[in-house]
């Protein structure tokens, strides 16, 4: 049976994923929400990593990325992290995990992305603002 036999979180999973006849259980929510934000997280640092630029960042951005999911929001990898926390929150229905993302995204919002934004404008100049202004901070 291997070493998540005893695994709690496993346990609690298998729980919420349980499809009972009737309507799409809360579990299965979760999971699609999840695994659709994995999918947009995975699809931005593709993105990144194919248009030359640097993922991780202690390392200087070396160009501003506008295709993929950079066309629609400047902010996908976050916005990834938001939907996988909220799709947690439903799968397990815990409350905990959406105050906690009511803090992680105060934090993301006021004290990363400002940040940022004031970098790629240094860095970036007039094509970071056109970009800027072409595409939403979130959707």
């Amino acid at each position: 049976m291997g070493a998540c036999r005893h695994c709690r979180a496993c346990a609690q999973l298998a729980r919420a994923l349980a499809v009972p006849s009737g309507d799409l259980p809360t579990g299965w929510l979760g999971a699609i929400v999840f695994v659709l934000a994995v999918a947009l997280f995975a699809w931005a640092i593709v993105t990144i990593t194919r248009a030359g630029s640097n993922v991780p960042t202690n390392r200087p951005t070396t160009t501003i990325v506008e295709s993929g999911p950079y066309r629609f929001t400047r902010n996908p990898v976050y916005l990834g992290m938001f939907l996988g926390l909220i799709g947690l929150a439903i799968a397990f229905e815990n409350l905990w995990l959406l105050m906690m993302l009511v803090a992680f995204a105060l934090v993301i919002r006021y004290g990363v992305v400002p940040r940022e934004e004031a970098y790629l404008e240094r860095k970036f100049g007039n094509v970071y603002r056109g970009y800027r202004s072409r595409v939403r901070r979130w959707l």
